[in-house]
């Protein structure tokens, strides 16, 4: 499937802001399933400093000084991509998940040692003995990881309630597992930290997902929204994604952004300015498939 992505922030402050910097990951990052025909990041007021690279995580990321004066700050993300169809990963068929937390203790070869910095704790990702608790219960003794993994993912899907504005982003993976409740950025740090507390390496994945209306309606410009999801890594395979807000196995219908241990490490839009006092953010969303 190709794709037609837009999102849209704009950042209203009450008073002047003198100074912005802000690190964007908007741009698309191309992947083996995943090319990017074209992309630009369009920004106003017009940066003073502007500089494009790769991230630790070898994501699209584009650094930015502002210091004209301004009371609203617009950045638009523009972009074309081509997304494959994943290939069916064999469920059964992987190593059981002892077997790829063991490989991920004395890590031989470059694959695995770049895995294996999934399996700790991160800022947005800790856990409680609540928390591997309720991993366990889908990887008895012997369990196929991927089939694990499956598992997981589905209970999350069926146990928590997806559920706007009861979250943020600091809140505790121990407060989303206990109130079994909150958005697919929640979840995909429940099911990291899941997979994590078994000694799995598990790393968090934000993109859009593209989106069908109610039959007989017309899709909304802008009604769209930035979505995640998980890898989990698997010994001889490599990264499989799962998405427990959907409980699918993503495929051509997932658009990849960015990849990093939890939301901090990509973030759309993070910074800080001197100014601006009370603000509003309105963010708007579009994926339009185009062939």
């Amino acid at each position: 499937m190709i794709y037609d992505v837009s999102h849209r922030t704009t950042f209203e402050y009450a008073h002047s802001v003198s100074v912005s910097h802000q690190v964007l990951h908007l741009a698309p990052r191309p992947h083996a399933r995943q090319r990017v025909t074209r992309e630009s990041v369009v920004v106003d007021p017009t940066p003073i400093v502007r500089d494009e690279r790769t991230d630790y995580f070898g994501n699209p990321v584009t650094y930015l000084t502002i210091q004209e004066p301004h009371q609203r700050l617009s950045v638009s993300s523009q972009f074309r991509v081509e997304v494959l169809a994943a290939p069916g990963p064999g469920f059964d068929l992987s190593p059981s998940w002892e077997r790829a937390a063991t490989v991920l203790q004395m890590p031989e070869g470059a694959e695995a040692i770049a895995a294996s910095q999934f399996v700790f704790a991160s800022p947005y990702v800790t856990w409680s003995g609540e928390v591997r608790e309720y991993a366990i219960e889908s990887f008895s003794a012997g369990t196929p990881l991927l089939s694990g993994v499956r598992a997981l993912t589905a209970r999350i899907f069926d146990e928590l309630e997806y559920e706007g504005n009861v979250t943020d982003v600091w809140t505790p993976v121990q407060q989303v597992l206990a109130e079994r409740r909150g958005v697919c950025q929640d979840f995909a740090h429940l099911e990291i930290a899941c997979l994590r507390s078994l000694g799995l390496a598990a790393r968090y994945v934000s993109g859009y997902l593209r989106t069908h209306p109610p039959e007989g309606k017309e899709k909304l410009v802008g009604a769209d929204a930035s979505h995640a999801w998980i890898a989990v890594w698997c010994p001889h395979t490599g990264w499989i994604e799962f998405d427990p807000t959907n409980d699918v196995v993503p495929d051509n219908e997932h658009i990849t952004v960015s990849w990093g241990r939890d939301y901090g490490d990509v973030s759309p839009i993070n910074g800080f300015i001197v100014g601006g006092g009370d603000h509003v953010v309105s963010v708007g969303v579009d994926v339009r498939p185009v062939g």
